[in-house]
């Protein structure tokens, strides 16, 4: 079965005015799976258009009835999740229950919104003289872009519509294009949920050709995208010109951190998963996993003999690992391990595309281990975002700190120790938005998401990440 999908634009189907469509196809086979339309410049203004008319209407629609159309397609997104996520599976290539899973959470991230319907409040200030009264309201921007990647297409969409809807903004939404097919599906939800025409809008396309149409457009009030930190760079560019807000969630380098009287098993188990889970493909996926060296041997010991039991397959067979979504990002996997070993470090797992022909067509790489690795690699300083965990020593508390704040990025870390005194320096002085201890659950969505430093500007998720999507108004009466 072949998937195509057209453009969203004022409550309709349309086709592109190129008259052209990209394919997407399965990394696991290189397999047809559909196409997306190639939107141009005048069909991203036609979206900006659309968005810019509903949103008076909408923005003057109660709150709460806003949040009952969220929740109204969270549950649609809950009823078709089997559906989507097959979708997904084909053109991004994780496994299926993962894939499912991702529905599913985007479906509870809608909901979630839905329900902080109430949650936008204003001020009563008192007044400097008797007969004033002041008071400050929260109001939309407008017109929201809003842009996700391909490793969670679905997800980090809904974590950007979420807000944006329950607030009163209107959006339009560009899919990426390795992965377009379910995340517009899922988005399109909104509209069959009961938004009015215009109030969800999405365009499919490259991201340099839509790009300055999208986020230049005089109606465009705000950007909010996850991807690349060098992406996010060229956002803020163009936005600046027109003083555009933006959020953005970009890049990470996440560390993970294991004490000599961590839970052993529980710091392995948590290492293996979020170093490799989705391939690696993920912006708090780890990338540096730093153990102390009084139990550095073990761990590593440990670590290759749960990374060894880990199934790669297509990923409809549902296995640990599917294929990478890119050749690119298994040529750069590849690049990032070639350049740590000729640095001296060891390969210890993987390094390579596994062996058999089911194997061939696809964007398959082993879950690899690095040891004996040093901060002049560039696995140790870049977002391989692949399947790599290089391993390195430490000896102190000082140390660890100064190695995992030694990078640009600042997302996601995370610490396995039961010292109280450990735990509190650690959360204290790790420099990032997030840090997990004795767990590597990062980024869901009753919770703050925020980067710092090159990682990003601005919150995702939570009530916090409705102030994202307002701007305040200062009322002054004189009686």
């Amino acid at each position: 079965m072949s998937y195509e999908l057209k453009l969203f634009i004022n409550g309709a189907w349309e086709a592109s005015r190129s008259g052209k469509a990209f394919e997407v196809r399965d990394p696991a086979t290189g397999d047809r799976v559909g196409a997306a339309e190639s939107a141009t410049a005048e069909d991203a203004a036609q979206a900006i258009e659309a968005a810019h008319a509903a949103f008076r209407g909408w923005s003057g629609t109660p709150a709460p009835d806003r949040g009952k159309i969220l929740k109204k397609a969270a549950a649609l997104a809950r009823q078709r999740a089997d559906e989507l996520g097959r979708i997904l599976t084909l053109e991004q290539g994780k496994p299926l229950k993962e894939a499912v899973g991702e529905v599913r959470a985007s479906a509870d991230a809608l909901e979630f919104f839905g329900e902080q319907a109430w949650a936008v409040e204003g001020d009563i200030l008192p007044p400097n003289k008797p007969n004033r009264r002041d008071w400050v309201l929260k109001q939309p921007l407008g017109v929201v872009v809003a842009i996700s990647p391909w490793n969670y297409p679905l997800l980090l969409m809904s974590w950007k519509l979420g807000p944006a809807l329950v607030t009163g903004n209107t959006i339009v939404a560009k899919p990426p294009t390795e992965t377009p097919l379910a995340v517009g599906m899922f988005t399109a939800l909104l509209h069959d949920a009961g938004a009015p025409a215009g109030v969800v809008n999405i365009v499919t396309g490259r991201g340099r050709d839509l790009g300055p149409a999208l986020i230049q457009h005089p109606h465009t009030a705000k950007v909010a995208i996850t991807g690349q930190t060098e992406t996010g760079k060229k956002v803020m560019e163009m936005a600046a010109p027109g003083l555009k807000q933006i959020s953005l969630e970009l890049g990470g380098h996440t560390p993970m951190i294991v004490f000599p009287d961590a839970d052993l098993v529980k710091a392995i188990e948590g290492g293996v998963l979020r170093s490799f889970r989705n391939m690696g493909q993920i912006c708090n996926a780890i990338n540096r996993i730093y153990v102390h060296n009084s139990i550095l041997e073990r761990y590593v010991a440990g670590f290759l003999e749960a990374t060894r039991k880990l199934t790669i397959d297509h990923g409809l067979n549902d296995p640990d690992l599917g294929p990478m979504c890119t050749r690119g990002g298994v040529e750069k996997t590849m690049a990032h391990c070639s350049d740590a070993v000729s640095k001296g470090a060891r390969l210890v797992a993987g390094g390579k595309a596994p062996d058999g022909e089911k194997f061939a067509r696809g964007n398959f790489f082993e879950p690899t281990v690095l040891t004996h690795v040093s901060h002049e690699m560039l696995v140790m300083r870049e977002e391989t975002f692949g399947p790599i965990a290089p391993i390195m020593g430490f000896d102190t508390v000082d140390q660890a700190i100064a190695y995992a704040n030694d990078t640009a990025y600042g997302l996601v870390a995370y610490v396995y120790t039961h010292d109280l005194r450990t735990m509190l320096r650690m959360a204290e002085e790790l420099e990032c938005g997030t840090v997990g201890v004795n767990n590597v659950a990062g980024g869901e969505v009753p919770y703050p998401y925020a980067g710092w430093k090159a990682s990003g500007l601005g919150v995702e998720n939570s009530r916090y990440a409705l102030d994202q999507y307002l701007r305040l108004k200062h009322i002054r009466l004189e009686l």
